[in-house]
């Protein structure tokens, strides 16, 4: 059997207000109740969310998706106004990047975690890619 990862735990102030945010912008299945843990299910791993205190400290979450979910979800995060970045220390906002000859971008959900969705794995497009991953160089 290969290994997966199956869940994490993420804390959140508000673990249902923060499961429905996730699910409608990423376009998942309705969050699940499992016992303190308030459940979205992306594939085979679910995000199990927590009621934490503050401050919550801050996670990055990478979603790997296709072409037609990045325009889906960019069009969800820009009917509801929300600021977006081409990098993950925000000094790109409202722009999208193309590393790997891919699109991605950064978000932030309600709790302050950083959310990247990304067309192409890290490193996929290799030096040879038109626009190569910026980690590739360092």
């Amino acid at each position: 059997m290969a290994i997966t990862l199956n869940h994490t735990i993420v804390h959140a102030k508000d673990p249902e207000a923060t499961a429905a945010f996730l699910t409608e912008i990423l376009g998942l299945a309705p969050p699940r109740q499992l016992g303190y843990f308030t459940v979205v299910q992306v594939g085979d791993t679910s995000l199990d969310l927590i009621r934490g205190g503050d401050p919550i400290s801050s996670r990055h979450f990478a979603f790997l998706v296709s072409e037609d979910e990045f325009d889906e979800i960019f069009d969800r995060l820009r009917q509801r106004g929300l600021t977006y970045w081409a990098d993950p220390f925000h000094k790109e906002p409202g722009q999208i990047n193309h590393w790997d000859d891919g699109r991605g971008l950064y978000f932030d959900d309600p709790n302050g975690h950083r959310l990247e969705i990304i067309t192409r794995p890290y490193g996929s497009g290799g030096l040879e890619a038109k626009h190569p991953n910026p980690l590739l160089s360092r």
